[in-house]
């Protein structure tokens, strides 16, 4: 059976949102170890289920401290159990992000901060044929999961490409990522890695265009 996560885990950092300070951490690091524990098991099965239809280069808890130096909120914790999953590369585009905060579950899935090159040629490929890409976001099981792809984006239109272009809206794009949340309950329920992981599936479509026309030109010779 898998992990599921505790409820005591989604109370620790209930309460540590309420109390996110040095002296109240220490005092309940006992519940601390507990609940991150719960998550790491809870990542680690996840990997295991993402494992039977994907290549998981590597999986990461992130830190729960934050770094404060340059950050006008000076809290020290980030109230939450934040997780990724990222995708054997170069070979394979895209990555996962799971977070489990006080109220509610975010997952995450996508191309974040892509590098510029990777971005030029996302754009050249969708300048020169967007059908692909618009018929993987109107596909059934993508906007039943997702809804549809968002992600930020220029106002107008990324430098060498027309404001006019028939494909402008997604050309604009600086990311291309798509999000889901869960409640509390949905979060703590058996099973609940089974349904992340199904989710999660939902996106592969897009990863495997996504990493097809990334590892090639636009006359389709590959790059590596």
């Amino acid at each position: 059976m898998s992990t599921a996560i505790s409820k005591k885990t989604i109370k620790f950092v209930t309460d540590l949102s309420k109390n996110n300070n040095r002296t109240w951490f220490q005092d309940h690091k006992a519940q601390y170890d507990v609940a991150q524990q719960n998550a790491k098991d809870f990542m680690a099965d996840l990997t295991d289920e993402l494992s039977k239809h994907d290549r998981i280069e590597k999986s990461k808890l992130f830190r729960i401290y934050r770094d404060v130096r340059f950050s006008k909120d000076k809290t020290p914790y980030n109230p939450a159990f934040r997780m990724s999953f990222n995708r054997e590369k170069p070979y394979l585009r895209g990555g996962y992000y799971l977070g489990i905060s006080p109220t509610e579950t975010f997952l995450g899935a996508g191309f974040w901060n892509p590098a510029p090159a990777d971005l030029k040629l996302i754009r050249d490929h969708i300048a020169q044929d967007a059908t692909p890409l618009r018929k993987l976001f109107k596909a059934k099981k993508f906007v039943d999961t997702f809804g549809a792809i968002g992600g930020d984006q220029v106002k107008s239109a990324p430098k060498g490409y027309s404001k006019d272009h028939p494909n402008i809206d997604l050309l604009r794009f600086k990311q291309l990522v798509v999000s889901k949340t869960y409640t509390k309950a949905e979060t703590t329920a058996e099973g609940f890695v089974t349904q992340v992981a199904k989710d999660f599936r939902a996106i592969r479509p897009f990863f495997d265009y996504m990493s097809d026309i990334l590892g090639h030109d636009l006359n389709g010779e590959p790059l590596y």
